[in-house]
């Protein structure tokens, strides 16, 4: 293992964050594997044994500060350096903003934004000592614009937005580059473990309706989404660019999502979004 560049990618268990490690460690990384439930590991242990590839499966929840603390500093004394950090550990909460409490938003915040900032701030020493490591921050195409019974979801990846942007001018300078990955509709178990907010289950909720709706929408946009390999790659690719950029969009919806929304008002970009939704 002495010499290979070391990766960490949170929310490993599944979906995106499953498909990165394999194809870091597949490509020489020696990958630790981070999640929070130990239990949800036996997918990426299997196919760790199988293929033998470089996979470390390491506990490590991002909304516990000792959790991170630990975790990340028990990686550096086993590896001696990280080089690549995927900030990937999130989960949707859907329901109407009226309908959400701040306890349900707090939760969302400290997933999806604070547990990020955990983990970035706890390899930027390593990464300033080195004088490089990338730091990948896995938004969505909702850190672009937001849709109705996603308000928290959407600003919290608006926020990771604005803190990756406004990072990447200080660690510039010590040879760190930090990169958004915007994926789009993509096939996961993200709407299986999506929390539906406790209030948004009531029958009495002015917007049951319009939640009825939406759900039905979002289960066959989910039907359509692309394999979370699909962002694995887009990963690998930002890593390796030799002229990189700060975002990348990951799928041919949320591209063309984007290219529409470049060209409209924000006024007309509302009435089309409306009009998908009918």
């Amino acid at each position: 293992m002495e010499g290979r560049k070391v990766a960490i990618i949170t929310g490993s268990s599944s979906g995106i964050g499953l498909q990165t490690s394999v194809l870091l460690a597949r490509s020489g990384y020696l990958t630790y594997a981070t999640m929070r439930d130990l239990r949800k590991s036996s997918p990426l242990k299997e196919i760790a044994i199988k293929e033998k590839i470089p996979i470390e499966i390491c506990q490590l929840d991002v909304t516990d500060e000792n959790s991170v603390s630990n975790g990340i500093q028990s990686i550096i004394r086993k590896a001696g350096r990280v080089d690549i950090l995927v900030n990937n550990a999130g989960y949707g909460l859907t329901g109407a903003f009226e309908d959400l409490s701040i306890e349900e938003i707090k939760l969302q915040y400290e997933t999806n934004f604070f547990g990020l900032i955990r983990t970035s701030q706890a390899v930027l020493p390593i990464m300033r000592a080195q004088k490089s490591g990338i730091i990948i921050n896995i938004s969505s195409g909702l850190g672009r614009f937001g849709i109705a019974t996603n308000s928290a979801y959407a600003s919290s990846k608006f926020a990771v937005e604005g803190l990756t942007e406004s990072m990447s001018y200080e660690l510039e300078q010590f040879g760190i580059r930090t990169i958004i990955i915007e994926p789009g509709i993509i096939k996961t178990n993200f709407i299986n473990s999506s929390k539906l907010a406790v209030k948004a289950k009531d029958s009495n909720s002015p917007y049951r309706n319009f939640m009825q709706n939406s759900e039905k929408g979002t289960i066959k946009l989910n039907e359509s989404g692309q394999d979370p390999e699909l962002v694995a790659k887009i990963i690998m690719k930002a890593i390796e660019d030799t002229n990189p950029k700060l975002r990348y969009l990951a799928g041919k919806d949320v591209e063309q999502i984007m290219e529409i929304k470049n060209k409209l008002s924000d006024e007309d970009f509302h009435s089309m979004l409306n009009k998908m939704g009918d």
